[in-house]
């Protein structure tokens, strides 16, 4: 039995906002000098919810238009010329606006630690009771006094939520001396469970499933909840199974820097191939101290602040239905902990040490999604185009095994490539935002095979030096599994294990008699 990825889906929520209040490079700032020449500058290179929609990469994130369109758009994307149809709502998730964001905030916080003033919930309310994947969720916001909200900012026990120039509410911390439950931390997890139940959401709706029918929830963001004596020891995977529906599933949290989503969808094919659980949700929320991380570098280039989005995602992964993407778990690449972690050997181990296991050559595989980093979030802070730096690394070693000629590397890199769309939110880029793509492309017959890589840097932690990174193959289904089954259920499989069963104890029975 294979696992299949039934569904996938992509949202965004841009919360320019919160990058002022949450950002790690804006905090940062404000530590060292409130009055620095960065913070002036900063509202004048905030864009407004309209460009964010209009943005190629971020159209291309949720979906509307494919990895091949956006590369023939030119660029800058950001320039006014090169902005696309301002379309929030994609094939496969949606952009939602801070506002909405902030009331989807209060409605999956249980501890009554969102604060919302009255006139924010007057203005808000309809739009979120109207919105296609949340009306059902019967959200019911609570107003506070905004004097109560000024004097929690003011004596530091809350961190504001703000639009604009405008104190709409806050979130208090939830102990007064435990700093991995102040008011910081809340706001930051309260965000990723708040991304991750609206990707969870969307899914349901866009990929027309039945979210009661998901067994487990794996989250795989970067985020970790805890409290002073376990601080990482909390589980994002129920708070947003029970805020989303999924009131049949268990689940936990894998974390593993940028590589986790794709170490969790791993494990969510080994749990359905073994038969432990039939439907399992891999789900990511955003993460806060990420927004406006190169921040600097932008307002120095005279560009829009493009790191404005929190990302997020789910997946859902079931036993194959013969239609859906099969995930080629039996050709998995891995760092292990001997193979060093140096650019060549990481790659190496991800790609082709798997392939050749597989008897298959750098060329078999149609597109490698790696790190898709939007080039234009990380150019400018020096880190170069990230995606065409992995897709040289393929290439060099195909030339070093002979798969291909070193007149071919670009031919290669054009060919079995694709521009970097995500935003640099550490584990959202890594490998998974082209599965839906992929998907697409499948159905179409202009795909056969996707490897997804995932890779992650453990010495962020400061644990140890070890590079990290998993990989499998995305491949078509051909439809076979499915007119094989067509026979024979499985609820007639067990009826027929069952009867043997008890013929076995009968003649057991008879025997001893």
């Amino acid at each position: 039995m294979e696992a299949v990825v039934k569904g996938s889906n992509y949202i965004l929520v841009h919360a320019p906002n919160s990058m002022k209040v949450g950002g790690t490079t804006q905090i940062e700032a404000r530590k060292k000098d409130p009055e620095s020449e960065y913070l002036e500058k900063l509202d004048d290179h905030i864009r407004p919810f309209e460009e964010c929609v209009a943005y190629a990469p971020n159209q291309c994130y949720i979906g509307n238009i494919s990895p091949e369109e956006l590369e023939e758009i030119e660029r800058p994307w950001y320039a006014e010329e090169n902005l696309l149809e301002n379309k929030r709502f994609g094939q496969r998730g949606e952009i939602m606006p801070e506002d909405e964001f902030f009331a989807l905030l209060q409605h999956v916080d249980v501890f009554d630690l969102v604060k919302l003033t009255a006139d924010f919930i007057e203005d808000v309310e309809e739009k979120v009771n109207n919105h296609p994947s949340l009306k059902d969720m019967g959200l019911e916001l609570e107003a506070t006094e905004q004097e109560k909200i000024s004097k929690l900012v003011e004596e530091h026990r809350a961190e504001p939520l703000y639009l604009g120039e405008e104190l709409v509410g806050c979130v208090k911390g939830a102990h007064e001396s435990d700093e991995n439950l102040g008011p910081h931390v809340i706001m930051e997890n309260l965000m990723t469970k708040a991304s991750a139940v609206l990707a969870a959401k969307n899914l349901e709706r866009n990929a027309e499933i039945d979210l009661t029918e998901v067994d487990y929830v794996i989250e795989c963001s970067e985020e970790a909840c805890g409290d002073m004596n376990q601080r990482g020891g909390g589980n994002f995977a129920k708070a947003v199974a029970e805020m989303a529906g999924c009131e049949n599933a268990t689940g936990s949290d894998t974390r593993a820097f940028c590589a986790a989503p794709t170490h969790a969808l791993v494990q969510a094919s080994g749990l359905v191939k073994s038969g432990i659980y039939n439907n399992v949700l891999v789900v990511a929320g955003g993460a806060v101290a990420k927004l406006g991380m190169n921040g600097k570098d932008y307002v120095k280039k005279d560009m829009p602040i493009l790191e404005d989005t929190l990302g997020g995602f789910a997946m859902l992964v079931t036993e194959d239905d013969g239609e859906s993407p099969i995930m080629r778990t039996d050709i998995l690449g891995r760092h292990t902990v001997g193979k060093g972690s140096s650019p060549q050997a990481v790659i190496s181990a991800l790609v082709t040490d798997s392939l050749d296991k597989a008897g298959l050559s750098i060329q078999d595989i149609d597109k490698y999604s790696v790190e898709m980093q939007n080039p234009e979030l990380t150019e400018p802070a020096g880190a170069g185009n990230v995606p065409e730096s992995n897709y040289k690394m393929i290439a060099a070693l195909g030339v070093k095994r002979g798969d291909l000629e070193r007149s071919e590397l670009m031919d290669f890199v054009k060919e079995h490539g694709m521009p970097g769309f995500a935003p640099t939110q550490g584990h959202i880029p890594s490998g998974v935002p082209f599965i839906g793509h992929a998907a697409d492309m499948m159905d179409e017959g202009k795909l056969e095979k996707a490897m997804i890589i995932g890779k992650g840097s453990l010495f962020l932690a400061r644990m140890t030096n070890q590079f990290d990174g998993v990989s499998f193959i995305l491949e078509k289904n051909s439809g076979e599994l499915q007119e094989e089954q067509a026979d024979f259920d499985r609820d007639e499989i067990r009826s027929m294990i069952a009867q043997a069963m008890r013929g076995m104890a009968e003649n057991m029975l008879a025997e001893e008699e």
